[in-house]
């Protein structure tokens, strides 16, 4: 069984790339920018799929030009620290100011402990796609050299797929798709974990 997301393409990327911004002009997206290109992403998406006004350009055709600006509009809310984004409580807290300020209040954010059990968090993971909605995922260190260039990483997850036993999702970053078993991306051999943003789309038609 399988399950993926629509999303949207800039060009030939899916989705957005923080590599776009300058590393003079816009430093701070460039190096750590990962946090707000989801938000970007997720804005776009549920303003292309959901019909909500979350994007001042035109989601039906996005341009890497308007995704620029659009990118520099959201970095105050979840603007690159020295530690990075590295809570999900600060992506609610940056992401749920960016939702009041725009009079969003149909989309509901919640967060997914990186300490939850596996069962139950491919359980959600499953629910929230079946539901259609994409989910930033943070990953901080990792023991396994498949994530190296997702640790310190926020990036979407936006597609599942049974595969006997195992239970993979597809990773939306870099302007691509990847997909990992998702026993090996939540079981990070460290401490300190990530965690996942939900969304709830309230009042649905």
């Amino acid at each position: 069984m399988r399950k993926e997301l629509a999303h949207f393409h800039v060009g030939s990327s899916l989705g957005g790339q923080q590599e776009w911004y300058s590393r003079i002009t816009d430093f701070g997206m460039h190096v750590g920018g990962c946090a707000a290109i989801t938000a970007c992403d997720c804005s776009i998406y549920f303003a292309k799929y959901f019909g909500l006004p979350l994007y001042p350009f035109d989601a039906q055709h996005v341009t890497r030009e308007e995704y620029l600006e659009f990118g520099r509009m959201m970095e105050p809310y979840l603007y690159p620290r020295w530690s990075g984004v590295d809570k999900p409580e600060i992506y609610l807290d940056g992401y749920g100011k960016f939702l009041r300020d725009h009079h969003v209040d149909k989309l509901k954010l919640s967060a997914w402990s990186g300490e939850k059990n596996f069962d139950d968090t491919r359980e959600i993971v499953r629910r929230q796609i079946d539901a259609g909605y994409p989910i930033p995922c943070l990953t901080l260190n990792h023991q396994s050299p498949l994530l190296a260039d997702y640790v310190w990483h926020w990036f979407i997850l936006n597609g599942y797929e049974v595969r006997g036993e195992k239970f993979f999702v597809r990773a939306v970053s870099y302007g691509l798709g990847r997909w990992f078993d998702l026993a090996t991306l939540w079981h990070t051999g460290h401490q300190r974990k990530g965690g996942l943003i939900l969304f709830e789309v309230i009042d649905r038609v």
